[in-house]
């Protein structure tokens, strides 16, 4: 095969060797615009996993490489004159000009050609390769030959960097967090090779503006630079190399291929340097693609299975990258945490290290801050966090020896099983069961169904389990199947359910409130997710008459009448669901509902004091809000559904959630659950691992509020890893508890934490689950 490859820097030499190896019969010429001892940057960072990629695919490049390592494993986080270290880390560091020519000698002893100092300017220059590979980075001239297959998008992000190097060896992976009159200042510091380091420093747009830096040349950065960091350089120097101040762009191409057109490493995607390095990504994709070639000769066919394979690891590396660099621009959020916690949110900010990652990497630094949190919640909650008893337990209960195969029982508690107030009511562990609609309903009264669906759990260990949304009127529900609090009878069927939770477990139960607005009068969701009513509907309303679909029905917007009837439906409600026993009230404020289309631009057009500005938008369901906050009673617990984004642009953004949150908190709110989309059809949102929680954490800090999140949280160690970074106060499970009734329980017997069973299945506490 004969081979083109535009970019001689890391990934288009590791593609070059890889292929060359596999067969020597492969002709490759790579073409570079730069000479070979020209390379920008200081070093390059691999993790030990990386590493392991690397030595596996080619080990002989890899073992030159290891001669020239420099290892750490521990990370410095430098926060309010402390200085945490975590270890266990396992990192390499390595110069980019010495990684450049231990490959390029690779690829020459292969018989790769290389040309240094020579640009490609278009494809016709390379007519007849079987191949053409474009890995020449971030400004790649590749990407612009055919833009609208590849369709690149370049997300310019607000900071300002900086990228440096010194002579003096750092340890460990050093972060420095410093303040001078200007601002908040970050550093990211580590040596890669003897005497050698590298030192980016970042600040906000406006802190390197006051600080007079947007003229700086190379000179003048670094004298202000060794000025700020006089302290922390021990007399050592910074070192320029083209050190401009830059805004880092995330790259993404909707495709990576084209005929025989392949790109590779930044020309096709970037990440954050906050996570990792590029150099990395890009080897792992010559990797990949030298692998998906070597399955046949059919080139086409080789694009399509490596970009297939590869495109969903770089996208989750790209998203874990984004919540990593957002950390980074919003650091000043953070500063006023204790330092346990802060370096705790920095070490686990991208969501993939997890506190279960990280204890199995430093136990005692995680065992320190699981030590904090637990006292905190002691003093917060007036409980003292540890196991609980039986419930219910007329005798007391017999000690519970561990399970043979867990561990012994943590000496602290983890932060999951730490208790957590509000107002009167105390939860027992942070794990609360989401509202999940059950659509079994018959004209809005609950039965049987509903009993075994909440009690299960609420015995399987949840502090606290939400009915499903709850509609107001027999109008305001989203299908026939949907349960109601607006007849005596569904009061009467509701106790049923909140008597069974409080007689036989610890748990509370809560309700949310709602109404469906435009989105009422639907089949169930298993006939049809949000569709339209063929027969048997209903009349609907909203904000503004929008409809949801362009075959949906269209609602009448909501006149002053209308919104006086919907308010006393939320009030009778109310005290419908504290004659049902109910602990907790939550108002459904999310989702596209009636609520939620008065505050999102895309749902009201309304000219009139609700519609508007954000303070109009508000204005209906704060009104709302006040009404049921004065019906309920003042000693139980109420929050606030939001969706924090509509995932379309001219929504509701994460900034704009910020003032949602502070709205309801001048009104009273007690804790804002933090949702979000599924307010217009057309929404295109950002799936993934956690992908909510990023919202819950700025509103938690920004606005100065509790929050729940909630948002594909399944696993114990992603509810610990959310509360021990102050990104939440509570975890809401849905689809885990759909699976696992018993997930609280389950959780506590995987970290070997002593959780009884109630006295009805007490043999299982000295139970032992197998399950091959």
């Amino acid at each position: 095969m004969k081979i083109a490859v535009v970019g001689g820097g890391p990934a288009g030499l590791f593609f070059s060797i890889l292929m060359k190896r596999a067969d020597p019969r492969h002709e490759i010429t790579i073409f570079e615009r730069n000479r070979l001892d020209d390379p920008f940057g200081f070093g390059v960072v691999f993790s030990d996993a990386t590493g392991h990629n690397l030595a596996e695919a080619e080990p002989e490049t890899f073992a030159v490489m290891a001669q020239r390592f420099a290892r750490w494993n521990d990370i410095d986080i430098h926060h309010q004159g402390q200085v945490l270290r975590s270890t266990g880390h396992g990192f390499s560091g390595l110069s980019r000009r010495a990684l450049l020519e231990i490959l390029a000698a690779r690829a020459r002893s292969l018989g790769v050609e290389l040309r240094f100092n020579c640009e490609v300017s278009g494809p016709e220059m390379l007519r007849g390769a079987d191949l053409i590979l474009g890995a020449d980075g971030f400004n790649s001239t590749v990407r612009g030959w055919y833009p609208d297959v590849f369709r690149p998008t370049i997300d310019v992000r607000p900071n300002r960097f900086v990228w440096l190097g010194s002579t003096r060896p750092f340890p460990a992976f050093t972060f420095y967090f410093k303040y001078d009159e200007h601002g908040l200042w970050r550093v990211h510091a580590y040596q890669y090779e003897g005497g050698c380091a590298t030192f980016i420093v970042e600040a906000t747009e406006q802190t390197w503006r006051a600080a007079g830096l947007e003229h700086a040349t190379e000179e003048d950065t670094i004298g202000f630079c060794e000025r700020l960091f006089a302290d922390e350089l021990e007399g050592h120097r910074l070192l320029e190399n083209r050190s401009l101040w830059r805004q880092f762009a995330t790259v993404r191409n909707e495709c990576w291929h084209h005929g025989n057109v392949v790109l590779l490493g930044d020309a096709a995607h970037t990440v954050h340097f906050s996570i990792g390095s590029g150099t990395k990504l890009a080897m792992e994709d010559a990797i990949a693609l030298a692998g998906a070639l070597e399955q046949g000769d059919d080139v086409a066919a080789a694009l399509v299975a490596f970009e297939a394979a590869r495109r969903p690891p770089v996208e989750s590396l790209q998203r874990a990258a984004q919540v990593s660099l957002s950390w980074f621009e919003d650091t000043e959020r953070y500063m006023s945490m204790h330092p346990l916690q802060f370096a705790f949110s920095l070490l686990t900010r991208s969501l993939r290290l997890t506190h279960a990652n990280l204890e199995m990497r430093d136990a005692a630094f995680v065992e320190r801050v699981d030590c904090w949190f637990a006292e905190r919640a002691a003093k917060q909650s007036g409980v003292s966090a540890g196991p609980t008893p039986a419930v219910p337990a007329p005798t007391p209960a017999p000690a519970v020896p561990a399970p043979a195969r867990a561990p012994t029982p943590a000496p602290v508690v983890p932060p999951l099983f730490t208790p957590f107030k509000i107002r009167d009511l105390v939860l027992h562990n942070r794990v609360v069961v989401s509202p999940m609609c059950q659509y079994t309903a018959e004209d809005g009264t609950v039965g049987d169904w509903h009993i075994v669906h909440l009690g299960s759990r609420a015995i399987g260990g949840a502090a606290l389990v939400m009915a499903e949304m709850t509609d107001v009127s027999r109008e305001a529900r989203i299908s026939p199947g949907c349960a109601g609090l607006y007849k005596e009878e569904h009061v009467r069927a509701w106790k049923r359910v909140v008597d069974f939770v409080h007689r036989w477990t610890e748990a509370k139960i809560g309700i949310q409130l709602g109404h469906a607005g435009r989105k009422a009068s639907t089949k169930l969701i298993w006939e049809g997710d949000n569709e339209p009513l063929e027969e048997g509907g209903w009349p609907i309303l909203s904000a503004s008459a929008i409809a949801y679909y362009p075959h949906s029905p269209v609602p009448r917007e909501m006149s002053g009448q209308d919104m006086e009837a919907v308010k006393a439906d939320y009030v009778r409600a109310a005290h419908m669901a504290e004659e049902a026993g109910f602990d907790w009230l939550e108002l459904h404020c999310a989702h596209g509902y009636l609520l939620a289309s008065f505050v999102s631009p895309l749902t009201n057009r309304r000219t009139d004091e609700y519609g508007g500005s954000l303070e109009n938008r508000m204005r209906y369901p704060l009104e709302v809000f006040d009404r049921v906050r004065a019906a309920w009673p003042q000693h139980k617990p109420m929050s606030v559904r939001i969706s924090a984004v509509d995932w379309l642009p001219g929504g509701v953004d994460s900034a704009e959630a910020v003032e949602i949150a502070r709205g309801f908190k001048a009104h009273g709110v007690d804790i804002i659950d933090v949702s979000a989309g599924q307010t217009v059809a057309e929404q295109r949102p950002a799936y993934g691992r956690l992908f909510q929680t990023p919202f819950s954490d700025r509103i938690r800090h920004e606005a100065g509020i509790p929050t729940m999140a909630v948002g594909n949280i399944s696993s114990y160690t992603d509810v610990n890893t959310i509360l021990a970074a102050g990104r939440a106060d509570l975890c809401l499970l849905a689809r885990a508890h759909l699976w696992d009734p018993y997930w609280t329980r389950h959780a506590a017997y995987e970290m070997g934490y002593s959780y009884r069973w109630p006295n009805q299945y007490s043999s299982l506490n000295r139970y032992t689950p197998r399950f091959t």
